[in-house]
């Protein structure tokens, strides 16, 4: 299977990270105020546009698995560590919480005109030269946890993929209710 329109490799990478910055600019994840807003649970934004695009991800492959234009089987999914997942997440998790944008967002950041979105661009690529020049230190560490050999939530749960679909939909539909609400007006006035 190839991108449509018979265009493959770069091109087609290029193509499809510029339409997926301009919709990140467009919902306004380009705005750090805005990414940092989620870590305070001020603004469910980021969380119900990720989500929802893992969901239309995780169900297309599913239903393209189904009417057998996509075999499971032919997809790579690489194994994890769960130290590395961990310090992964820790370094990401700060790096976002500390400089208000995630790698992506910082160059849609940049190329809306954003000067800190730069500055942390140029720190995610420093920090990853370092991380480079580390790896041979690191790697015992980081691969000596490896995880469970289930390689997908419904092996690991040991039930069916549409099981996992429901349970991640009705979590999307929760939140999506919970955090879209418009707050009850008080029927007391303040004096």
């Amino acid at each position: 299977m190839s991108f449509p329109l018979g265009i493959g490799g770069v091109a087609s990478g290029l193509i499809c990270g510029l339409v997926f910055g301009f919709a990140l600019e467009r919902a306004g994840f380009g705005s750090a105020t805005k990414l940092t807003a989620q870590l305070r649970f001020k603004d469910w934004a980021v969380f119900n546009v990720m989500f929802t695009a893992i969901l239309v991800a995780a169900v297309g492959l599913y239903v393209l698995q189904l009417v057998g234009m996509v075999d499971i089987d032919q997809i790579y999914i690489p194994s994890a560590f769960l130290w590395a997942t961990l310090l992964g997440g820790v370094g990401v998790g700060a790096g976002m919480s500390i400089g208000g944008y995630c790698p992506g967002t910082s160059v849609v950041g940049f190329c809306s005109g954003r000067i800190d979105a730069l500055m942390f661009f140029g720190g995610l690529i420093f920090g990853t030269f370092i991380f480079a020049g580390a790896y041979d230190f690191l790697e015992p560490m980081l691969t000596a946890l490896p995880a469970p050999e289930a390689q997908t939530l419904p092996e690991l749960l040991g039930v069916p993929t549409w099981v996992v679909l429901g349970a991640l939909i009705a979590v999307a539909a929760t939140v999506g209710y919970l955090t879209t609400r418009k707050p009850a007006v008080s029927s007391t006035a303040s004096a």
